[in-house]
């Protein structure tokens, strides 16, 4: 490839935080009007290289060059006057303004000091038509769905003139039928001239969407192949460094008593507004039930119920033959319950205490760990380090606070100190959030050993793959009830998509019977 056709050159790249290099000599070209996706296990160094081309960090050496020239990107506004912009996995949206205020903020038309709202929103109109966006100027960010709030993140990076977009984690939070939408998104901008870099850990989207990506392991480039030329097994082999395995192996589920009975409960959101809505089901104990649906449709609210952490204003929750309705969250954990919570730094770890010390937090109080209310450090060290060989914790030792671990070790670290409690029912919500496919297979075994030994399982997640695997049934959920429950060797994610945006199974099934009846004969 002529060298004229590169956009963007990464050279020698190297970012050093004390002693540890983030990035260690990476080097990354991008040519003008192709995805390149940036593949890498957690903590391999993809956010730092693209923090430094979007001018959040500086390299410690290193050069990039940007159509041949060499220049200095020293903070954002350096990054959108070259025309790079990122596309932030955790939109940047005001809710209580329009699209057309959200994507000007910052860099707003005026006319003496006043905003010239009618020549923005002409602007906006202009550009979500010529990019196929189909975004309405005026709605409310509130009242728009997370697919629509993601293409006003893209449409803010093109109104500042972005030609270089760089997508973290864009699908998320997305539903497969608005995947497939920003994909047809990501196609337009190329044809329009962008040049796009995708960092994901989902294979199967490099494969449909990438043209060449850039595989990074322990802050080193490994390789750059066409995407096409490899499998989704070579490119996950190559990230991890091992073969890796997609399946969970797993025999048939055996379910016996009911262990969780949720019956007509109603939890509102911190609006007031009612978040769940007359939930009813059943967990027993050797089955997972995975809980499906797109994010804020009342699975925070449910699981905070769950575990005591939200007021239930009716219905309610059984486990293990009593009633735990709005029971305080140390009542229920001593009865039973283990917890992984969505969010691992505001929930699940205190972030400044040592590993040793977070492992600790649900058994602190008993013996060995304490004796007569004086902690013994000693035993909670051994026990730490044990938990931490068991489950492959990578960290220097039991005593490094929890903040200094990856996102995949401090996932694998928590589930150790629930599983370890030996809980009758585990909640578990996003388990593999932001995680490699590394860790996501660890995950996966883990939660169907705990299946296997007769514990019952509930998960919630986002991603429908994970739902798929790890579930013996799903339950899809939709505006705080549900609308379906499914077995998963009957299902797809086609289907599942379209209940979780509200279609009930039997309209979902006709839903995709029409499609099919209307596809042209081969």
């Amino acid at each position: 490839m002529a060298q004229e056709n590169l956009v963007i050159e990464m050279r020698n790249i190297t970012k050093q935080f004390g002693e540890f290099k983030a990035n260690d000599n990476i080097n990354l070209q991008l040519r003008k009007g192709e995805i390149h996706a940036l593949l890498g296990e957690n903590g391999a160094g993809k956010s730092t290289l693209m923090n430094i081309l979007s001018g959040l960090l500086e390299p410690t050496s290193g050069d990039i060059l940007l159509n041949g020239k060499k220049v200095s990107i020293n903070g954002p506004t350096a990054a959108n006057r070259l025309g790079i912009g990122m596309v932030h996995q955790h939109f940047m949206l005001v809710d209580a303004f329009t699209v057309t205020e959200n994507i000007v903020l910052g860099s707003e038309i005026t006319n003496l000091g006043v905003l010239n709202h009618k020549k923005a929103r002409a602007e906006i109109e202009e550009l979500s038509q010529r990019y196929g966006l189909d975004v309405n100027p005026d709605a409310y960010i509130c009242d728009i769905s997370v697919g629509m709030q993601q293409r006003v993140e893209i449409l803010k990076t093109l109104y500042r003139g972005a030609d270089i977009l760089i997508f973290d984690e864009p699908t998320a939070v997305l539903t497969p039928q608005e995947i497939d939408e920003l994909i047809e998104i990501m196609h337009g901008l190329i044809k329009e001239g962008k040049s796009i870099i995708l960092i994901t850990h989902k294979l199967d989207e490099i494969k449909k969407v990438a043209d060449r990506c850039t595989v990074i392991r322990r802050g080193k480039s490994i390789d750059t192949v066409n995407v096409k030329d490899v499998s989704s097994q070579e490119l996950a082999d190559m990230m991890v460094g091992r073969s890796v395995s997609f399946k969970t192996e797993k025999k048939p589920a055996d379910p016996q008593e009911v262990i969780l009975s949720v019956d007509n409960i109603v939890v509102k959101e911190s609006r007031g507004l009612e978040a769940v809505k007359g939930l009813s089901f059943e967990v027993r104990a050797g089955e997972v039930l995975g809980i499906a649906g797109i994010d804020g449709n009342g699975q925070t609210e449910l699981v905070q119920a769950l575990t005591g952490l939200r007021k239930v204003e009716s219905g309610k929750i059984i486990i293990d033959d009593e009633d735990m309705t709005n029971q305080r969250p140390r009542k229920i954990t001593e009865l039973g319950v283990g917890h992984v919570p969505e969010d691992r730094h505001k929930y699940g770890l205190v972030l400044e205490m040592s590993l040793s010390e977070n492992i600790a937090l649900q058994t602190y109080y008993k013996e060995p760990m304490s004796k007569r209310g004086i902690l013994d450090y000693g035993e909670m060290n051994d026990h730490a380090r044990d938990l931490i060989k068991e489950y492959d914790v990578r960290t220097v030792n039991e005593l490094v606070p929890a903040k200094a671990l990856s996102g995949g070790n401090q996932q694998k670290a928590i589930i150790a100190r629930e599983i370890d409690r030996n809980p009758e029912l585990l909640i578990v919500s996003q388990p593999t959030r932001g995680l490699d496919v590394g860790a996501i297979e660890y995950i996966h075994q883990r939660l169907i050993e705990q299946r296997n030994r007769h514990k019952a399982v509930l998960i919630i997640s986002f991603e429908l793959d994970e739902i798929l695997n790890v579930s013996d049934r799903i339950a899809v959920l939709h505006a705080g009830e549900i609308v379906g429950i499914v077995d998963p060797k009957e299902t797809s994610e086609n289907e599942l998509g379209l209940m979780m945006a509200g279609y009930s199974l039997e309209e979902a099934r006709r839903e995709l019977a029409n499609q099919k009846v209307g596809e042209p004969v081969e």
